[in-house]
């Protein structure tokens, strides 16, 4: 599974374990606030609605980083982004251990959220011109199972913590050690190369700040493939966020699974997510973007069903979180390596920057829909429902997609052709 690691060069190693570690790292930081917030509400006696608005105010400012962080990558570099965002989000998630307010929380957990937003898009454009174009899918895709690892270590920090120190005290602790990221720095400094693609853009004058224009993904030439890219986004957010936002409580409230919340839960969620960008990587690059992203959207569409509407006992529906995380896992780890070659060189961290975060905006309108409809349905058919129709989206908006596997990204892309139907995988 991993030969193709032992093939590339010592820069295409050292970029992955900088993207590797700052998705990681990343994860870790985000991580930790679903895991306090209970001692967060008894520190400032606020309501769960006001917890949950900390959640989407990081979603949105992660949204808005993103695209801005992409934008920066396309004039200032990609390492360079990478730093800068590695730095924002571990100063960041440091303050907020010494928080003394919601409201200051409040701030300082968005500016957080805009900080790993950035990270994210940032990594994904130099992992994608750093590698070559026939480990581009595995290495991808692998890198996304880092967020795997880092929301182990978050778990089994809290789990020390919280064992050793006060609740009032405990979470602070663990946002202070969210300084650490800020470690990765040095390794990148020292490690890792601007893409080949971007010095020479650079050397020429074609990657300057006045070339690059601020909304060139809306530019005739690549104005389809923004649109679709970012329907990809909102259908892949969508069916996450509907499921893993609201399947802890229909678990306890519908199917009183009683093992909800331990350890093993956590484990078996956990492994899914890490297993589902593993195989995802791989088939990346065998059988193609597309029909990898068509293939795990219509199994989550069919785990979705059984897991929601078939009678099953408290054991199966413990097994089944197995294959539910691990298709739903599949999806976001292919969205880098695809929107990555979707755009020319002078848009394409912009390009990657707006898909994924687009999506992620949107995105939060389905975990609000669900409760919704819950109010006149069952949970679980809500949630059933609005999954189904989020990973609907996405099959929609990949069949409008051409395949890029082996794309080439040192040179501008043509306009791509409008492709419906799913023909096999193909090189250009």
């Amino acid at each position: 599974m991993f030969q193709w690691f032992r093939e590339i060069s010592g820069n295409e190693k050292r970029t992955f374990w900088a993207c590797f570690g700052g998705w990681a790292l990343d994860s870790l930081d985000v991580q930790m606030f679903s895991l306090v917030i209970p001692a967060i509400i008894a520190e400032w006696s606020i309501s769960r609605t006001q917890a949950g608005l900390v959640g989407g105010a990081t979603l949105v400012a992660s949204a808005i980083g993103g695209w801005v962080a992409g934008m920066l990558a396309d004039r200032i570099g990609r390492v360079k982004t990478l730093q800068w965002t590695v730095a924002f989000f571990s100063i960041f998630t440091f303050l907020c251990a010494f928080a003394q307010t919601y409201p200051a929380f409040l701030v300082l957990k968005s500016l957080q959220g805009f900080g790993f937003g950035g990270e994210w898009a940032a990594g994904a454009v130099l992992m994608a011109e750093a590698i070559r174009p026939e480990h581009r899918g595995k290495a991808m895709g692998t890198v996304q199972s880092a967020w795997a690892v880092g929301w182990a270590a978050a778990v089994l920090l809290y789990a020390l913590m919280f064992s050793l120190v006060p609740a009032d005290t405990a979470w602070r602790v663990m946002f202070g050690i969210g300084i650490l990221p800020a470690l990765l720095i040095l390794y990148v400094r020292r490690g890792v190369e601007e893409p080949v693609a971007r010095k020479t853009a650079q050397s020429t004058g074609t990657g300057t700040l006045e070339s690059v224009p601020l909304f060139g993904i809306f530019s005739p030439q690549v104005l389809r493939m923004t649109l679709v890219g970012g329907l990809l986004g909102v259908g892949a957010h969508g069916g996450y966020y509907a499921l893993m936002t609201w399947l802890p409580t229909f678990l306890k409230t519908e199917r009183h699974l009683s093992v909800l919340g331990t350890g093993g839960y956590l484990a078996v969620i956990i492994v899914a997510f890490f297993c589902g960008c593993l195989v995802s990587a791989q088939l990346l690059d065998r059988i193609g973007r597309r029909a990898t992203i068509l293939l795990f959207s219509i199994c989550c569409v069919a785990t979705v069903v059984v897991y929601l509407f078939l009678p099953l006992g408290n054991v199966a529906m413990l097994v089944l979180g197995f294959p539910l995380g691990f298709f739903a896992a599949g999806i976001p780890a292919s969205m880098g390596a695809l929107f990555s070659e979707l755009y020319p060189r002078g848009t394409r961290g912009t390009g990657v920057g707006f898909c994924y975060n687009f999506g992620r905006v949107v995105s939060a309108g389905f975990p609000v829909l669900v409760g919704h409809m819950s109010a006149n349905m069952s949970l679980g058919v809500a949630i059933g429902i609005d999954a189904a129709i989020a990973y609907s989206i996405v099959v929609v908006a990949v069949l409008m997609l051409p395949e890029t596997r082996g794309r080439t990204l040192a040179d501008d892309l043509p306009e791509p052709e409008i492709i419906v139907p799913l023909p096999r995988a193909h090189r250009r």
